[in-house]
């Protein structure tokens, strides 16, 4: 299965386990710690976006999905979160697609929040 959950994101996009083939694409959703009480995200858009992208990443020619958690709300909420900080998560959930150009990895698309939970965003952006 293309997905896989608590992925330790590295310094800068340039470590990321991008091919090198052509057109090769990651996918990092950036998305709510899990509640210790609840067992469920924290995040209410990430409930309701979690069983989209699992639908979405989880056929056999899907692209690879990496789920990156960003904290419980109150590490969310510190302005200094490290994803906001160096990788320019704004909300949860981001999807973010990456993309090897010109020899770097960059990230090439994003959706963010309630743009993840609609259905045909969500699927033209993958599949774009």
């Amino acid at each position: 299965m293309p997905i896989q959950d608590h992925f330790q994101i590295p310094n800068s996009p340039q470590d990321l386990p991008v091919s090198n083939e052509e057109n090769a694409e990651l996918f990092i959703a950036f998305i709510s710690g899990t509640d210790p009480v609840t067992k469920q995200s924290w995040c209410p858009d990430v409930r309701a976006a979690l069983p989209r992208l699992y639908e979405t990443f989880s056929g056999e020619d899907a692209p690879q999905l990496l789920y990156v958690h960003v904290g419980q709300r109150s590490e969310w909420k510190d302005l200094g979160n490290v994803y906001r900080t160096k990788w320019g998560v704004k909300a949860v959930p981001q999807l973010v697609r990456y993309q090897r150009v010109a020899g770097e990895v960059r990230a090439t698309g994003q959706l963010v929040e309630n743009e993840v939970n609609d259905d045909t965003k969500l699927l033209d952006f993958v599949t774009r």
